[in-house]
């Protein structure tokens, strides 16, 4: 279980505090006490949870960009961390078709930047690297990858999550290796997927656009309503990731490694299963149409195997799809209500921790 007591007071340096994600986890730290740097782009959404929840008054937010690096590293210097927390990169599958580039920049060389400002940098004890679970070269294979299985990628999204993991590998064994650099940071990385709820705005992804119609009272246009993906709520990885980052503090480099946080097979369903669901307990009935426009290929399978973190960091899925699925509806009705959606996340954390998982 997360310890509480550890965040109070404690220097956090997290990119990509603006993105959704981001927002959250800097509502979660602000909320137990750790004194913030953000270091990010301006939302990339309009609407932006980061804007919604008033995430820019409770931390130092920096606006610049990771492939900036004498920027990074001046920020990092300033901040003086114990701890840094990348989230920053470019997170959509079908824009890295449009923008490979961009893409390969932000999430492989944007990891370098943060890595190497991070050998400089003196204070810092414990970092987490997060990437993707699409960092697996994809077998479709029915069980859940693990911390061992192949990396890579058939898209440029996939690619340069696969690349960035070859990246913190190598700043692992040549920066932040603690026979060779004793008193170094101690770096892990993690992996997490599909990640779902409240405040996200991102396009081509598909419960933010079931959200957007259902305010709207429109039609979902829907790519491919069978394709199967193991979904989980946003508080569930950023759970992991505190998790991580407390063990690397306190027990060091015996736990600088590669990470997965995904959901019980339970919460593995299709597409189409969502919708109709997400459209139940919204109170309308169901409907959405074949997008006629399918895009780039995507993967129609893909889960991870989360037993290192169950068995050496206790960590545990908290929230069963269901409950997943009904906070968000939850959170979006607040919202579309008018109230105050800062307030609404924190009593959501709250709700969270109190919860304790399943054995």
């Amino acid at each position: 279980m997360l310890n509480p007591g550890f965040w109070k007071g404690k220097r956090v340096f997290l990119t990509g505090h603006t993105g959704f994600k981001g927002s959250w986890l800097c509502l979660w730290l602000h909320h137990l006490g750790a004194k913030v740097t953000g270091y990010a782009l301006r939302p990339p959404t309009d609407p932006s949870l980061f804007e919604i929840a008033r995430v820019a008054p409770i931390v130092d937010s920096r606006i610049a960009d990771v492939r900036d690096l004498p920027t990074l590293e001046a920020a990092l210097a300033d901040a003086r961390p114990e701890i840094v927390i990348h989230m920053a990169a470019q997170s959509l599958v079908r824009y890295s078709y449009e923008q490979p580039v961009e893409t390969f920049a932000t999430n492989v060389l944007g990891t370098v930047h943060v890595l190497d400002a991070l050998r400089r940098c003196p204070t810092a004890r414990a970092a987490v690297i997060v990437t993707s679970d699409k960092c697996y070269y994809n077998e479709e294979w029915v069980w859940g990858y693990r911390e061992i299985s192949r990396l890579g990628g058939h898209d440029p999204y996939s690619g340069s999550k696969g690349c960035a993991e070859l990246v913190v590998t190598a700043y692992q064994n040549s920066f932040f290796s603690a026979q060779r650099l004793p008193g170094c940071a101690a770096v892990g990385s993690a992996r997490a997927g599909n990640v779902i709820g409240g405040g996200d705005w991102a396009l081509d992804r598909l419960v933010p656009d079931i959200m957007r119609t259902l305010l709207k009272m429109q039609p979902t246009l829907i790519r491919s309503p069978q394709a199967t993906r193991p979904w989980q709520h946003v508080l569930e990885p950023l759970h992991g990731y505190l998790m991580l980052a407390e063990r690397l503090y306190s027990d060091g480099h015996a736990f600088a490694s590669a990470w997965n946080f995904g959901p019980p097979e339970e919460s593995e369903r299709t597409v189409g299963w969502i919708i109709e669901h997400l459209y139940e307990l919204w109170g309308v009935e169901f409907q959405w149409e074949r997008d006629r426009n399918p895009g780039p290929p995507e993967s129609t399978f893909l889960k991870l195997d989360a037993s290192k973190a169950r068995a050496h960091l206790q960590w545990r899925p908290k929230l069963n799809l269901e409950t997943t699925l009904s906070w968000i509806v939850q959170w979006t009705r607040r919202y579309q209500a008018g109230d105050d959606m800062r307030t609404v996340c924190l009593a959501d954390i709250d709700r969270f921790m109190a919860i304790v998982p399943p054995a």
